[in-house]
């Protein structure tokens, strides 16, 4: 077992239902003493609180500028700047296009910004980040992450099923993929994935691991489960805050 891990800390899709959050995830690889902040959706930053001191983060990636995905941003820098111990390096963002336009203040001195697009990698905290453009408006980033002592996540961000999740690379030890709805509103809604297709990207990308995530709140959990389970044959976990898995 590696010693990389991922703990959800909100996953609802589009907008926060009754209790829960947008979209959010703690990787930290316990190896190299690096936490690393994947998406900021409302409310995951209070539970980010709960599993590692936000200030000692050692990178924050936002796959893109829906705010369900990154609004909780601007509440780490108002705790830098004015509750919380934080005296260290900028904190390095790794960001798609839209994002840094429509913050409510200032970051200089605590958030280190690079915009990345389609195709990009970037090192953090000693972790190897590959970006790949998926099938969702606007421009939206699944990402590779992979610890050098073992271990590889893939995280397909939003996407329609136009876009492949092999396009992180073979080798995954655990895929989390959206799974926002049921096969039921796939020809309604294109730029995101149904539990079937969650699990059949998965299965494509040989995938070791499919936890599903980003359900919308108004669609039963269990049928979303069903169906990708059905369509990926190996195991499948649905996201819940709070939940974590070892790589």
């Amino acid at each position: 077992m590696s010693s990389l891990t991922l703990t959800v800390l909100g996953c609802d899709g589009s907008h926060p239902g009754p209790g829960g959050a947008g979209s959010g995830y703690l990787v930290r690889d316990w190896s190299l003493g690096t936490a690393l902040w994947l998406d900021a959706g409302p409310g995951t930053f209070a539970t980010l609180q709960q599993f590692t001191d936000p200030m000692g983060l050692r990178g924050i990636v936002l796959t893109h500028e829906h705010s369900d995905h990154w609004l909780d941003l601007d509440a780490v820098v108002t705790a830098a700047r004015w509750t919380m111990d934080f005296h260290g390096e900028p904190i390095p963002v790794l960001a798609a296009p839209g994002i840094r336009e429509r913050l409510a203040q200032d970051i200089d001195g605590v958030l280190d910004w690079r915009e990345i697009g389609d195709g990009d990698s970037a090192e953090i905290g000693g972790l190897h980040l590959r970006f790949s453009r998926t099938d969702h408006p606007p421009v939206t980033l699944g990402v590779r992450i992979e610890s050098p002592g073992g271990g590889v996540l893939g995280y397909s961000a939003d996407s329609g099923p136009g876009w492949a999740l092999e396009s992180l690379g073979t080798g995954l030890d655990l895929a989390l993929c959206e799974a926002t709805f049921t096969k039921d509103h796939e020809a309604e809604h294109q730029i995101h994935m149904s539990g079937r297709q969650a699990g059949r990207a998965a299965w494509k990308a040989g995938a070791r691991r499919l936890v599903i995530t980003h359900r919308w709140a108004t669609i039963a959990a269990p049928a979303v489960l069903a169906e990708a389970t059905d369509s990926f044959g190996g195991r499948v976990d649905a996201a819940a805050v709070g939940t974590g898995f070892s790589l």
